[in-house]
């Protein structure tokens, strides 16, 4: 026997417009903090400090700083250094913002994981 006044599913529909708009709501906050994230810089250094690299949110690398006083013109060992220094520092400040945009999405998301910014509604 069917019920009666009943909603098919088992929800109630407040409660499913309740869902839709803490949905909403966090769609909105995810989208505010991506693009606080995409202001952000980061940045992180290698090899002592001799080689920074500066990156923005949108993971592109806007700054790279080489320190010449730490070179002696002849010392060519150093000058081979200076690729991996400059990869370890990109990397590295990648790796910063990964991290941080992470803890800024799991503040919103309440850790939920998975659920990303592609809501589809």
């Amino acid at each position: 026997m069917a019920k009666r006044g009943g909603f098919q599913g088992g929800m109630m529909p407040g409660n499913m417009n309740n869902l839709m708009k803490q949905a909403q709501k966090m769609q909105k906050q995810m989208e505010e903090t991506t693009k606080e994230l995409e202001e952000k810089e980061y940045e992180a250094s290698a090899g002592g400090g001799v080689v920074k690299v500066t990156i923005n949110g949108k993971k592109e690398v806007t700054k790279v700083s080489i320190d010449k006083d730490a070179f002696d013109r002849e010392d060519e060992d150093l000058f081979e250094d200076i690729e991996e220094n400059v990869m370890a520092a990109v990397n590295e400040a990648l790796r910063l913002q990964s991290e941080d945009e992470r803890d800024q999405m799991g503040k919103i998301t309440g850790g939920l994981g998975g659920l990303g910014g592609g809501f589809p509604f």
